[in-house]
């Protein structure tokens, strides 16, 4: 039996007095905004109107130049794009916005990760050339494509660069670069995705065609950019940026647009196979379940068949695309279950799993190991550990590659940052932002690599960032306890990444415990005043072994459970412990 990780604590958030009054908001909804950082109800308010203008990111001006010389030139445009669901969903931007805009000659090309790697390379400059593009535009890469973007333009091809992973010392020669984290960038911003970076460049173009006259002279409808953003809304919460004030109005309005049947073909299709309904679609189903549906292509197979799948204009085409990507995921599960269990196999012989002996960073390599799936993986083993992993594979010619995700506090990019300065031949190449980075190292460097990892990590840690705090907005009383109040929480605002959604507390007796599915564990639970609650916790490890459970101290989010037309009050288990 395998520990269960890191020790956890249920912490409740301390309060926060309002600045401004908060009127008309139910006093738990104040406390639980208040908590997240919201000074005003302005900060709540998800209009586009509320939207900053497009001419505060740097190089937007030439972006817009450079891309309005195309569309007058009618030049031949090849998007570059990532290959996860936010390059994948800012490919499908790029593309169906230019073609708003009159462009007639754009296409794509998305690097196998198992060929190419990541990014703008000389290898796939070579690729592109054949297509033989005048302007090649990148999406959710490009800010670290020295040597590729210097390759296009030794072979006569002007590029573009849309990014918004962090810049190194050295920024590409490319023709116009727009990037919120560019230093100095006035944006109010740095958490914009890929895809969020791509709308508005779009935003700024169609400013800027406006004012020409572009689209009358060329008998065009003026374009209505807001149907592109439930490809926006699904690449922001899947790239799990922080839900700053911008990204919640970007993907608010992306969700009100697949809510109303107003989404793409493609969308649709995933929203269908992943078995939710439209009309009350959150924002965790994008990140929980059409986003892995889509990475599965890049993880496994070729990004193409994701971004075929988003562009499609015909629902039974776009259909049968999201039922391979079903399956593709469902492959991904399974490869991502074997390489869990011996990722803690693995841990066990570290004797990492007792807290006595956990490195302050994991560093874990298996020669079997996906290479598609290692991030995933890194994901799942620092949610047990509560410590920064990078979980590496094989990639060929002596090589391994990366995948890290951290923990709040430990900025990962500046860790690698910090190793590549003290051991400049460690690290191959290296890039990414604070919550989770990729890198490549020879496999010969992999044990004085795990070692420099700890040491970095530990040098940025304190006892307080290795509590693993259950951060809770305080208990529920019966009235809160009821369909209604979810309701109200789950519509109050745009929850995620930075911006959670509520978790609160609880003891309760256990009426009833039971196992569904294998991994999960259903209760019956009776509150202090004896009201009976329905309650389930997801993928617990050995959850035989709460069967006996008398009573709990629980943290739980508040959800409903729709049942043969029955919507009745449950308790998603965040944390569960007994207490008797």
């Amino acid at each position: 039996m395998y520990p269960q990780g890191v020790k956890k604590i249920i912490t409740s958030r301390p309060l926060v007095q309002p600045h401004l009054p908060m009127d008309g908001l139910h006093p738990i909804l104040e406390r639980i905004f208040l908590a997240r950082g919201v000074a005003s109800p302005d900060d709540l308010d998800r209009s586009l109107a509320k939207l900053p203008p497009p001419w505060l990111l740097s190089g937007i001006e030439k972006m817009v130049e450079q891309l309005i010389t195309a569309l007058e030139q009618d030049q031949k445009i090849v998007i570059v794009a990532d290959f996860d669901a936010d390059g994948a969903t800012s490919c499908a931007v790029a593309i169906k916005g230019l073609q708003l805009f009159g462009a007639r000659r754009v296409g794509f090309v998305v690097p196998n990760r198992f060929e190419y790697g990541y990014g703008l390379t000389p290898e796939i400059v070579e690729l592109v050339k054949r297509r033989q593009p005048d302007l090649i535009l990148t999406v959710d890469n490009g800010i670290s494509s020295i040597d590729g973007v210097l390759a296009a333009k030794q072979a006569g091809i002007k590029v573009l660069v849309t990014d918004h992973h962090l810049p190194g010392s050295e920024l590409p020669a490319a023709e116009a670069i727009v990037n919120p984290n560019l230093p100095d960038d006035k944006f109010p911003s740095r958490a914009l995705a890929g895809v969020g970076v791509m709308f508005y460049c779009l935003l700024a173009l169609r400013s800027r065609l406006r004012e020409t006259g572009w689209f009358q002279a060329k008998g065009l409808p003026d374009p209505n950019l807001g149907q592109l953003l439930d490809y926006v809304a699904l690449g922001t919460v899947a790239d799990v940026v922080e839900l700053d004030r911008i990204n919640r109005i970007l993907v608010h309005q992306g969700l009100l647009r697949i809510r109303m049947g107003k989404a793409h073909p493609g969308i649709q299709a995933l929203v269908d196979v992943s078995g939710r309904k439209p009309a009350t679609l959150q924002a965790a189903d994008l990140g929980f379940a059409l986003g892995p549906r889509l990475n599965a292509a890049g993880r496994l197979d070729d990004m193409t068949l994701g971004i075929q799948c988003l562009l499609s204009d015909d629902p039974e085409e776009a259909r049968q695309m999201a039922l391979q990507l079903d399956d593709l995921n469902n492959g991904r599960k399974e490869i991502e279950g074997q390489m869990k269990h011996e990722a803690l196999t693995l841990l066990k012989e570290m004797r990492a799993l007792d807290e006595r002996h956990l490195p302050a960073g994991v560093c874990l390599f298996d020669p079997n190991w996906h290479q598609g799936v290692i991030g995933i993986l890194a994901s799942r083993i620092k949610d047990r550990l509560h410590r920064p992993v990078i979980a590496f594979a094989p990639a060929g010619k002596d090589q391994i590659k990366g995948s890290a995700r951290s923990i709040p506090g430990v900025h990962i990019r500046d860790v690698l940052s910090d190793i590549a300065a003290a051991h400049p031949k460690l690290l191959s190449k290296f890039g990414g932002h604070a919550m989770a980075a990729g890198m490549s190292i020879a496999m010969h460097d992999y044990p004085p690599f795990a070692l420099a990892f700890d040491e970095m990590v530990r040098k940025r840690l304190d006892e307080v960032d290795l509590e693993q705090k259950v951060l809770s907005d305080g208990e529920l009383s019966e009235q809160e306890m009821t369909v209604e109040f979810a309701e109200l929480l789950q519509n109050a605002a745009t929850w995620g990444q930075g911006f959670p959604e509520p978790v609160f507390q609880g003891e309760f007796e256990v009426v009833q415990a039971s196992i569904v599915g294998q991994k999960h564990l259903k209760l019956v639970l009776r509150n202090a005043n004896g009201l009976l609650i329905d309650a389930i916790a997801f993928f617990i490890d050995h959850p035989e072994r709460w069967l006996g459970l008398r009573a709990c101290r629980a943290a739980y989010k508040l959800d409903i459970n729709e049942f043969r037309s029955n919507r009745n009050v449950q308790l998603i288990v965040q944390y569960l412990e007994k207490t008797l």
